[in-house]
């Protein structure tokens, strides 16, 4: 039980602050430039156990690494979760006030953050990420331009305007290709220094990026007590909708997109191993023991494995012949 239950609305230039009191009594509830020396000293004058909240955003990973020391409690909330928010009139204020209301009656969606070393990693993983979506866009493009003279080579493409256009889609490519062998070439030594990373790269079909992209998604694996809870943040499974004793079919939660594509591309790679390798022989048993088609083993294998990246990660060392103890625990 906390004395305070604080949300912030952050803006640019304006922050409202919502206090409640641990009997649920609205104590204030106000607008004030946006200063994160002035939310401090408020936040210090305030004396008992402190929770505080605010919205995930672009600088939500900044506020809760100067923010952390000041409260007993932190929680950072996903806003597409808050419906309540979007009722009614909507001003900062009324926001605040809300996300206080929400916190306190234990509602909230919080979104993890850590201040350790794994930030770092995140943001080279966004920045790579955001690099690759632009090199396949310039790609795309090019494509399209041949296309649209039925060629497959730029020599053929006649028309002066076109040819313009891909001379400066092709020095934005040469960029791009550029920039991506920096990133990878950081993902390698990163992945050669890092213990973490280590163990992961011994997980078949898990290479430097992936190791990468895995440790700065997950960072700490006890946040996730269960595997089922790590396959539904990674999009390895859906949930049934039922109602009235009728099933509406399944979907998946919100997951990580990085983590799915990860898991998936590692099992498109492992069902093609050796059928005398580990993946061969556990890829043989959903076929030809199990009757799998091809696309569920093939989610099978990626449960697989995530499933192996969360042991090894909480420092268990990685068995190939686990799974040959525990068939019954095999499912789609």
């Amino acid at each position: 039980m906390f004395e305070h239950y604080i949300a912030v609305d952050w803006a640019q230039s304006v922050m409202a602050i919502a206090r409640l009191t641990k009997e649920g009594l609205k104590k204030e509830n106000f607008e004030m430039p946006s200063d994160i020396s002035e939310l401090k000293f408020y936040l210090r004058s305030k004396k008992g156990r402190k929770y505080l909240t605010f919205e995930e955003s672009t600088c939500a990973q900044w506020m809760y690494t100067e923010l952390i020391d000041e409260v007993d409690k932190l929680e950072i909330c996903d806003p597409r979760r808050n419906r309540y928010l979007t009722e009614a009139q909507q001003t900062d204020k009324i926001d605040a006030l809300k996300l206080a209301e929400l916190g306190k009656a234990g509602l909230l969606k919080p979104v993890f953050h850590s201040g350790d070393s794994f930030v770092s990693l995140r943001k080279l993983v966004s920045g790579y990420e955001d690099t690759i979506r632009a090199g396949v866009r310039l790609k795309n493009q090019r494509s399209a331009i041949l296309r649209s003279h039925h060629t497959k080579t730029e020599e053929e493409v006649v028309e002066t305007a076109d040819k313009f256009v891909l001379l400066g889609i092709n020095k934005k490519i040469e960029s791009y290709e550029e920039d991506k062998r920096r990133y990878v070439d950081e993902f390698v030594n990163l992945s050669k220094q890092n213990d973490v990373l280590k163990r992961l790269r011994t997980i078949p079909g898990i290479e430097h990026i992936g190791a990468v992209k895995i440790a700065s998604r997950v960072v700490d694996p006890k946040r996730f007590p269960t595997k089922q809870q790590f396959f539904a943040y990674c999009g390895l499974v859906k949930y049934e909708k039922i109602s009235g004793g009728k099933s509406y079919g399944k979907k998946r939660t919100s997951y990580c997109r990085t983590l799915k594509n990860v898991f998936d591309n590692a099992a498109l790679v492992l069902m093609r191993s050796k059928p005398d390798s580990h993946f061969g022989r556990y890829v043989k048993h959903l076929t030809d023991e199990r009757r799998y088609p091809d696309h569920k083993a093939r989610r099978a294998v990626s449960r697989h494995v995530a499933a192996i990246t969360l042991g090894v990660m909480k420092g268990k060392k990685y068995n190939p012949d686990l799974w040959r103890n525990r068939r019954k625990s095999v499912t789609i």
